[in-house]
């Protein structure tokens, strides 16, 4: 049993997880802010390795969780499933998004998938110098404006910008939660996906897990590993019932093409 005191240092602790594209240096940033203090193992129920770090800055004790690699959070794969997983079941309480600065369009896109579903963001843009290199200027004040979380040019090999983006991963962390980011996608799809939202909102159960908003995407989609971890919650086959009507007047709009 685990005494008050580590009780109490688990409620104090701010966890971090870090999220980003394979090679976009994740890997860097995770050495460079944890230092030696590492410890590996991997996920429960699978084989995907797992690595946490641990370091105290400006009097927070902080712990860093270095998720898999990986382009989405589709769960076609366990890393995607694993990394999808624990930021939607464990909340942590920012979730810094490590960022190819010279491959931007592609890594938004997982970028936008986070923002989706209401993570706390905090964006690297690493790779910084790689970028001036080719002389490329991109306007952090204006990406960060349009995406609604900070963006932070780093080069983590070299140590650049790694206090700063500490420094607004915890500004971030003690700020209020932020809304989901919401993406239109069109009249036919919002029309539907705003009944199958209604069917979520009616479930307790499932409004205080999930983004009712990002469920029903998932829902509607057909996100198999989403509607799997849904097998518990009561109400499912209602829900699944709802979609099904949604995608039937869909399919009739667009002669089966989605």
């Amino acid at each position: 049993m685990e005494t008050a005191e580590r009780l109490k240092s688990k409620e104090d602790e701010i966890v971090i997880a870090l999220a980003g594209n394979p090679n976009a240096g994740k890997t860097s940033v995770f050495n460079e802010i944890t230092g030696a203090r590492q410890h590996v193992g991997n996920w429960p129920g699978v084989t995907v390795e797992k690595k946490e770090g641990y370091l105290t800055y400006k009097g927070a004790r902080i712990r860093v969780v270095d998720l898999p690699g990986t382009y989405s959070l589709g769960a076609y794969s366990e890393d995607e499933a694993v990394a999808r997983d624990y930021i939607l079941f464990e909340k942590p309480d920012v979730v810094i998004n490590i960022i190819d600065a010279t491959n931007l369009e592609r890594n938004l896109y997982l970028t936008t998938q986070l923002l989706e579903m209401g993570a706390n963001v905090v964006i690297a843009l690493n790779m910084y110098d790689e970028l001036k290199a080719k002389q490329i200027d991109v306007d952090t004040s204006k990406l960060s404006e349009l995406l609604g979380v900070p963006v932070i040019p780093t080069v983590a090999t070299h140590s650049q910008g790694m206090k700063e983006l500490l420094t607004r991963a915890l500004q971030a962390a003690k700020a209020k939660e932020r809304k989901p980011l919401k993406i239109n996608y069109g009249k036919e799809i919002e029309a539907e996906l705003a009944g199958i939202e209604q069917e979520i909102l009616s479930n307790l159960r499932l409004v205080e897990t999930f983004d009712p908003r990002w469920l029903a995407v998932k829902v509607l989609e057909g996100d198999e590993g989403v509607i799997e971890g849904l097998e518990k919650y009561p109400g499912l086959n209602k829900l699944l019932a709802r979609r099904d009507e949604a995608l039937k007047r869909l399919e009739g709009i667009w002669g089966g093409r989605r």
